[in-house]
């Protein structure tokens, strides 16, 4: 089959009529992106190779080995991933410099260039998945079939990870099954003085997987922005970019340099992550946007598996939602030993809920969990009544006021204002650096001058934020510490009447903190500053002897400044609720 913008790719449409038959059931991220791939089926401007994918098929099973050396059959995901990354094409126009026949001179005419359509591939699937296998089936595909593919990266956490996606292809250069393998590995790469024709021209080198046959190569970076920046590689396959403590945006940093290659693929594989507030979470949010269609991007390509709720966990039937090859790359009785574990060992649960379930370790550890954390559309509440929330602070953390907007119906819309001192600010490391400054681009986040806040510096602006925006403030409620130098000034100026003291503690903060919980479950906190976001995602509770919660945080980044505010603002709600009526 040629190209065409009428077919129905092999074995996504395989895929599908198993999902619609009830054969294969999926959870709801999948459902969104077949719903964007029949979308790009219908696209009369999207076309579709057979022979793109089959290639890769013939290549993979005629080459490649398992880590054993034994032969490679393609799982059905590979194909079903490998085809919408490599299958899927579009045509571009393009000038382009055309020299004269003669030699002399030349002009630029209009042509339509053909182009692959994925240039990125996100794989968030539960460990055992055999996701590194795919990742480096990919990698040596492109070594050694596309000439025009000269550098390629591999990365993660750790060398030891990195290492996964580089050994298999390892082997199958050792083992040389296939007529390709053994004529690139004839000979000897220590013949320099001989014919070229008698030297090894793939080769497992210091370097990584070289082939010097195209002269390309395929090496390990460690995951650092440091180490991935200014790189032009075509191809870049990204491991376990959810876990562990990365809080820098690899694939961005990678994505820079690749760009200004034409036909570049980025892989990024991973299992759901236990680190709020990283780079991760921001990067699944945009995912969301992509599969929901608030954001329409065809050059990415997401497959997020997971389990649709908790109560799957105990349905060995639905755990193929979050792992794809169970029963494959991964045996149920490993899956259910795992749940037992999970039910014996608290301390083990989180890792297993995430890393086998798909479910972010952090909706069982933290207060809100990362659904409840993601902004809704962007939100105006010109001249309306609110009640103000204020947790003050003068040094590294926020100085956080929160505006509460009644809106009926048990709905609260929610506005921030914070602050922080250009000291504070100058200090942050390089990725939570890039995280204030999105604050401060979207308004959330002020900036003063010193090197501690001064209240009345941050009262004059504040003031003047709620003049402009012409809010109505008919209660005030505020947490005492640091706080007396604001709190008189505004008893001053607007008068003592709705200023409620809203003292901290277990005791005190377990009720208003379990109302606002019930509300964040609903969605009907109405917030679209990702200042909120980041706060409510560092959030943790602990309780007391008698069951109370008390608002926390793990570590000092963490701040949740803006979510103790919204809880001063609801309890001073609550004490003046007749107000607003």
């Amino acid at each position: 089959m040629a190209l065409s913008n009428t077919a129905v790719p092999k074995y996504y449409g395989e895929f599908r009529e198993a999902v619609l038959r009830g054969e294969i059931p999926v959870c709801k991220e999948v459902a969104m992106e077949m719903s964007r791939i029949d979308d790009l089926i219908a696209n009369p401007g999207i076309y579709y190779d057979d022979g793109a994918i089959d290639g890769f098929i013939e290549y993979c099973e005629a080459e490649m080995t398992l880590t054993d050396g034994s032969p490679l059959t393609l799982l059905p995901t590979f194909k079903l991933w490998a085809e919408q990354a490599l299958s899927w094409f579009y045509y571009e126009e393009r000038s382009v410099y055309e020299p004269f026949p003669d030699g002399h001179g030349g002009r630029y005419v209009k042509k339509r260039i053909l182009k692959r359509l994925i240039n990125k591939q996100y794989l968030i699937v539960a460990r055992g998945a055999a996701k590194s296998m795919y990742a480096e089936l990919i990698q040596s595909y492109f070594l050694n079939i596309d000439t025009s593919t000269t550098h390629q990266i591999t990365t993660a956490p750790t060398m030891k990870q990195s290492e996964e996606v580089m050994g298999p292809f390892r082997t199958a250069i050792t083992v040389a099954r296939g007529p390709l393998f053994k004529f690139l590995t004839e000979g000897s790469l220590q013949n320099t003085t001989g014919s070229k024709a008698k030297r090894a021209k793939l080769v497992s080198t210091k370097k990584g997987i070289e082939n010097f046959l195209t002269g390309s190569l395929l090496e390990i970076r460690p995951m650092s922005i440091n180490k991935l920046q200014g790189l032009r590689c075509k191809i870049v396959t990204i491991d376990e970019w959810l876990s562990g403590e990365t809080r820098e945006d690899v694939i961005g940093a990678v994505e820079q340099g690749a760009s200004k290659i034409d036909d570049y693929l980025i892989v990024a594989i991973s299992s759901e992550g236990t680190v709020r507030n990283g780079v991760g979470d921001t990067i699944k949010m945009e995912l969301m946007d992509i599969l929901r269609g608030d954001y329409i991007n065809p050059h990415v390509s997401i497959w997020y598996y997971r389990l649709d709720h908790i109560d799957e966990v105990g349905n060995p039937d639905m755990w193929v939602k979050a792992n794809p090859n169970i029963g494959r790359t991964v045996s149920y009785a490993t899956y259910q030993q795992d749940v037992d574990r999970a039910e014996k060992a608290p301390a083990a649960r989180n890792d297993i809920l995430a890393k086998r379930f798909g479910i972010p370790m952090e909706g069982f550890t933290y207060f809100f969990p990362y659904e409840e954390t993601i902004p809704h559309r962007k939100q105006e509440y010109w001249q309306m009544p609110c009640a103000m929330g204020a947790d003050l602070s003068r040094g590294d953390d926020f100085c956080s006021f929160v505006f509460l907007f009644p809106l009926g119906d048990s709905r609260f819309g929610v506005k921030t204002k914070s602050y922080i001192s250009s000291l504070t600010y100058n200090k942050l490391p390089s990725a939570m650096y890039a995280k204030y400054q999105e604050f401060i681009r979207e308004g959330s986040l002020i900036v003063l001058e010193g090197s501690i806040l001064d209240m009345l510096d941050v009262y004059d602006d504040l003031y003047s934020h709620i003049n402009d925006m012409q809010y109505t403030v008919m209660a005030f409620g505020y947490d005492p510490y640091n706080a007396k130098e604001f709190v008189e000034r505004w008893c001053r100026e607007n008068g003592p009447f709705g200023v409620e003291k809203v003292i901290q503690g277990a005791k005190t903060e377990s009720v208003p903190l379990g109302e606002i919980k019930k509300l964040s479950e609903e969605r009907l906190l109405i917030f679209d500053e990702d200042i909120m976001s980041f706060a409510m995602g560092n959030a943790i509770t602990i309780e007391d002897t008698n069951g109370n919660r008390k608002l926390l945080k793990q570590r000092n980044d963490q701040k949740i400044d803006p979510v103790a505010a919204l809880m001063d603002a609801f309890v001073a709600y609550k004490r003046y609720r007749d107000i607003f009526e």
